[in-house]
């Protein structure tokens, strides 16, 4: 048998991920969302279109979420005045009174939502790992998705590329 090793191939599962983050037509939308809001307002995807997003989805007894939370404070201060927005979405079985205990001590400076029944997990590709966090464009195509705390500088960058 005679097998030809096509360079270009072994190349493309490198190249892939490029695609979703120079914002290809091939990037996922983000799912229409109704975020419930721990002040008690909803609001949905509608009403954040054109901002670019970032969506964590947290729990305040995930260590690695707790550690994470002064990077997207960061993150958040940074970029906001520039058509940025940040949405927390507390975990369906985190206690409404914790997150609300913990966004207060932490002053929290971004938009905490609770998913009481597990329906954004579900409707933004079924997350039960935490923290999940998505950046959207100003499209509304999820152009990163994270499982885990991202890096700082690479995050900063994309979000960079994104606001411009």
């Amino acid at each position: 048998m005679n097998i030809r090793l096509r360079p270009w191939l072994l190349a493309a599962p490198l190249l892939a991920p490029l695609g979703t983050l120079w914002g290809c037509s091939s990037a996922e939308r983000a799912p229409t969302s109704t975020f419930h809001l721990l002040d008690g307002r909803t609001l949905t995807s509608a009403e954040l279109q054109g901002k670019v997003l970032l969506v964590n989805f947290w729990a305040t007894t995930c260590a690695t979420c707790v550690k994470e939370m002064p990077l997207l404070v960061q993150t958040h201060q940074r970029f906001a005045a520039r058509g940025f927005e940040t949405v927390a979405v507390a975990m369906s079985y985190d206690p409404p009174e914790w997150v609300a205990n913990f966004t207060r001590t932490r002053q929290l400076p971004f938009l905490v939502a609770l998913d009481k029944d597990g329906t954004l997990a579900r409707d933004w590709g079924d997350v039960k790992l935490t923290p999940t966090t998505y950046i959207v464009d100003r499209q509304g195509r999820i152009v990163k998705r994270y499982v885990g705390e991202p890096e700082p500088a690479a995050l900063h960058q994309l979000l960079e590329r994104l606001l411009t």
